[in-house]
């Protein structure tokens, strides 16, 4: 295999991962009864359309027959892939969330 042909594999095969990160975000919001596009813009009000976002919207189920995310799996997988402004306005809404059950 030649140097080209391995560097476009890698390229392919983080994409791929970034996408399941991207679809990981929108099911837990799908999940959690939020619009993963509003979260999004809020992380990144600079970027006006994400296509890979959209794109992935379309794989995403109703809450009822998806599986359960955990609230830290999500928070890893945005970390694993350096989405820190997205994993802060997780973690705000997570917070919230919980304050809205106590009381």
């Amino acid at each position: 295999m030649d140097h080209k042909t391995r560097e476009e594999q890698i390229i392919e095969s983080y994409r791929q991962d970034e996408d399941m990160m991207i679809l990981v975000f929108a099911q837990w919001c799908v999940n959690n009864g939020l619009n993963p596009e509003e979260l999004y813009q809020q992380a990144y009000p600079d970027q006006k359309h994400n296509e890979r976002l959209q794109h992935v919207l379309s794989l995403v189920v109703p809450k009822e027959e998806a599986g359960e995310i955990p609230d830290d799996t999500l928070l890893g997988v945005l970390s694993l892939y350096g989405n820190e402004d997205l994993a802060m306005v997780v973690t705000e809404v997570i917070a919230n969330q919980k304050n809205k059950q106590k009381n």
